[in-house]
């Protein structure tokens, strides 16, 4: 029996149904059967996203880095805490399995949990938190016993002002020091345009674009104890999928006008 999606931000169900379809190609960046299963069982047009190809292929090249780095902060420290920001539907731990993992967080807001419930379950080291990322309490809710932490903020904070986004990196900052982050950016250009994005245009929610970030090192000058470590380009992997657009967005003007890109970065 399908579930049907009732009251929750459709934004959530753009990155389930890129890598369902991703899941599915004969040689794919990521495979990811939870969430062609997820697919199967929600009563949802997805139908609408069948030719947005750009975002199909974004979202895997995101959740190939974001997958990437993340395996290579476990490698660093096994014993480690995840907080996933903004989780939805994302299927990550269960595509992770790592029984040496501290614990692993999945927040989000009280309706997207509540639906979250319907897919996964909790278990000793996997916690959900039905919280809003501006009710700090959340970071309350960590029990991380001096653990290195990594915090993942995948396709979220662009829907903030920068003046929120400045707010949960301060207040990360005071409650989690020497944590690690990798957080997704857009380009500013792409602020104030998500009627124009061949997806977001396509759904009821009301999801606008408030923030972007043109040079990730400006982001130290929003607090001393925040430290730019690396960033990865969207455009630079797999650039035959990328097909003549990938052609065009090699231009470095093009590129640094339009890419997204994820950013690594630690809390001093």
């Amino acid at each position: 029996m399908k579930s049907k999606l009732i009251g929750i931000p459709e934004t959530l169900l753009i990155p389930l149904w890129a890598r369902s379809t991703e899941s599915k190609q004969k040689e794919p960046i990521i495979c990811d059967p939870k969430s062609v299963e997820i697919v199967s069982c929600i009563d949802y047009d997805f139908f609408k996203f069948k030719k947005s190809w750009l975002t199909q292929l974004g979202v895997s090249i995101r959740t190939m880095l974001f997958d990437n780095e993340t395996v290579a902060f476990l490698k660093r420290n096994p014993d480690a805490v995840i907080i996933n920001l903004g989780s939805g539907l994302d299927t990550r731990y269960e595509r992770l399995k790592n029984e040496k993992i501290f614990c692993w967080y999945d927040l989000d807001v009280p309706e997207a949990i509540k639906f979250r419930r319907m897919f996964f379950t909790e278990g000793n080291n996997n916690k959900f938190i039905a919280k809003s990322l501006f009710d700090f309490s959340w970071m309350e809710d960590i029990n991380h016993k001096g653990k290195p932490i990594l915090i993942i903020a995948e396709g979220l904070l662009m829907y903030f002002s920068e003046q929120e986004v400045k707010q949960v990196f301060k207040k990360i900052a005071s409650s989690f020091p020497k944590a690690e982050m990798l957080f997704e950016t857009l380009s500013p250009f792409f602020v104030g345009k998500s009627k124009y994005h061949e997806t977001v245009k396509k759904i009821d929610s009301k999801a606008e674009f408030k923030w972007g970030l043109k040079n990730s090192q400006e982001i130290e000058l929003w607090d001393k104890r925040i430290q730019f470590l690396e960033e990865w380009n969207y455009f630079d992997y797999h650039k035959k999928r990328w097909s003549w657009f990938g052609y065009i967005a090699r231009f470095w003007f093009i590129k640094s006008a339009l890419a997204s890109k994820i950013v690594h970065l630690r809390f001093l």
